[in-house]
């Protein structure tokens, strides 16, 4: 195996918090040099994140009120996995309750690890075309707004930080790079 020098043994896992969403645990691990480290762990279920691209080059954005920062904030469709759920179900899911989209051509654009110091969310990124649209159904808790934004223009806004989420900086920066934009 590559890199064996840099990996961790973990000794002891203790759960410090278990909630609907997340689990928080505290880990004993044996370092590479053989010296004993705390790590805090935040166990999340994943996720996924849909840049949906109309036929007329436009991605449809969300805006909404992220508890953490304070701020509405203008972020690409996603949302997290439920147990057992298959990543691409989920994203259709996703992009149909927070805009009414359904796609017919879907593509993996990978993973994103949103902060892998401290948390072990995965986040399943994919783009969708040949777009058809009904009506919106968010969850009972998620107050939505649905904008189209054209794809140069979402760049110059990653770009210009007014997007600072993280999963659609990449996601919208790499849709890009696949349409020859960047």
């Amino acid at each position: 195996m590559p890199y064996e020098d840099l990996i961790e043994t973990t000794l002891r896992q203790e759960t410090l918090y278990k909630g609907p969403i997340v689990r928080v645990r505290r880990d004993q691990v044996l370092l590479p040099d053989g010296k004993p480290c705390a790590r805090e762990v935040v166990e999340h279920p994943g996720g996924v994140c849909v840049a949906a691209m109309t036929d007329t080059g436009e991605l449809l954005f969300v805006r909404q009120f992220r508890y953490p920062h304070g701020e509405v904030l203008l972020e690409l469709p996603a949302g997290k996995l439920e147990p057992g759920e298959p990543p691409l179900p989920a994203a259709r899911r996703e992009l149909a309750e927070e805009t009414g989209a359904a796609a017919a051509r879907w593509r993996g654009l990978g993973l994103f690890y949103p902060t892998p110091g401290y948390c072990g969310e995965r986040l399943y990124l994919y783009y969708a075309t040949g777009l058809t649209f009904s009506a919106p159904h968010p969850d009972e808790e998620e107050f939505l707004q649905c904008e189209r934004v054209p794809l140069d223009r979402a760049v110059q806004m990653v770009l210009a930080d007014e997007i600072p989420d993280g999963k659609t900086q990449a996601v919208v920066l790499k849709v890009a790079m696949l349409r020859g934009s960047l």
